[in-house]
């Protein structure tokens, strides 16, 4: 392994460690399973942390059966990125929407939502 791909797979296992950190903590921390913003932020984490954790196995395992099973788990992992994409895309037009309706106006100076 290259220096490269060393720095490729330590930054890979250092986002992994984080999004796993950060979803113990959240996890007993928040209520985030009450909301939709709350279940999105732990969902989008956990993909995240979970497709970087692909980098670190693929790597270990670049060949074989167990490489076509995380190529296939990497395809899904994508999959679900995008759709909390289009999730956290309706979550701001919804919250748009909402304050457009509230009659809520936004001071000139204040930087775009």
């Amino acid at each position: 392994m290259d220096g490269t791909q060393l720095a490729n797979v330590a930054a890979s296992a250092l986002v992994t460690l984080a999004a796993v950190v950060f979803a113990v903590v959240y996890h007993t921390h928040a209520p985030w399973r009450s909301t939709p913003v709350g279940r999105h932020i732990m969902g989008f984490t956990l993909a995240i942390g979970a497709l970087c954790a692909y980098t670190v196995a693929i790597t270990i395992f670049p060949d074989g059966p167990v490489a076509d099973l995380l190529r296939l788990t990497r395809a899904g992992l994508l999959v679900v990125i995008a759709a909390l994409v289009v999730q956290r895309t309706r979550m701001v037009i919804s919250a748009q929407h909402r304050g457009a309706l509230l009659g809520t106006k936004r001071n000139q100076q204040d930087p775009p939502a």
